[in-house]
Order: structure tokens, then C-alpha cells, then sequence
């Protein structure tokens, strides 16, 4: 329950940043294969480094009023909320263990087919 208050919780804050963002090269990365561990006992340089091999995420990074200037804490700060926001948002997936992957695609809808028990006569012939 409070898992899931949290999600919808960065989901808004990544919405009032992100609403309407092209986003697409980062969820392509993790698509493609792409697969990141966040470790709590990594440290900050250690993360920039990972996160910096995700095309197009240190890009979006400047929306929430970061740049490559900032501290290396602050930096990885906001990579992290944009992963979290896109996580919200299942556009990508991530374990207990804060491993982000593709998201899970949703299953295609199997298409309709319309079978008749009897062959279609057409009109009705007249009497």
C-alpha cells in the first residue's frame, strides 16, 4: 500500500516536469536490453557512471534545473527521480532491489474473428 502511495506520488511530480517530454530513447535503451542496479551502497560517482551509459537520460535531467555543472550527488538525484518517474508512469520496470529493466509490455489484444456455425446466406430469397 505504501509502495504504491509512493509511485503515484512521483508520478504527479514527474507529470508537472515530464508532461508531454520525448522520452522514448530512454524506455528504448531498457527495450533493447538495457538493465541498470542501483545499489544503497553505491556510491554517488559510481551511479553517474551507470547512469550516464542510458541514451538520452542526462538530457532530461536539465528539465528539473540540474546540469552536468552541479555536484555529482544532485546529478544523480535527478537521474534517479526521471528513472522513478518512468517506473510510475510503467514505461519501464524495476525490482525490490532497485534494478530498472523494460517495462512489461502490455499483452496485444487478439483480434476478432467471426466465425459462422452456418455459411452466410446473404437476403432472403423472396417467396
Amino acid at each position: 500500500m505504501a509502495r504504491e502511495l509512493i509511485r503515484t506520488a512521483v508520478g504527479k511530480i514527474y507529470d508537472k516536469y515530464f508532461e508531454g517530454a520525448n522520452v522514448s530513447q530512454i524506455v528504448q535503451w531498457f527495450d533493447l536490453g538495457g538493465e541498470i542496479k542501483l545499489t544503497e551502497s553505491a556510491g554517488a560517482k559510481e551511479v553517474l557512471d551507470t547512469v550516464k551509459g542510458i541514451q538520452g537520460l542526462m538530457e532530461k535531467t536539465s528539465a528539473l534545473g540540474v546540469s552536468s555543472e552541479d555536484n555529482v550527488e544532485t546529478v544523480v538525484s535527478a537521474a534517479e527521480f526521471v528513472l522513478e518517474g518512468l517506473y510510475a508512469h510503467k514505461r519501464i520496470g524495476r525490482t525490490e532491489e532497485r534494478v530498472f529493466t523494460a517495462g512489461e509490455k502490455q499483452p496485444k489484444k487478439p483480434e476478432r474473428t467471426y466465425e459462422r456455425e452456418e455459411p452466410f446466406r446473404g437476403r432472403r430469397p423472396y417467396n
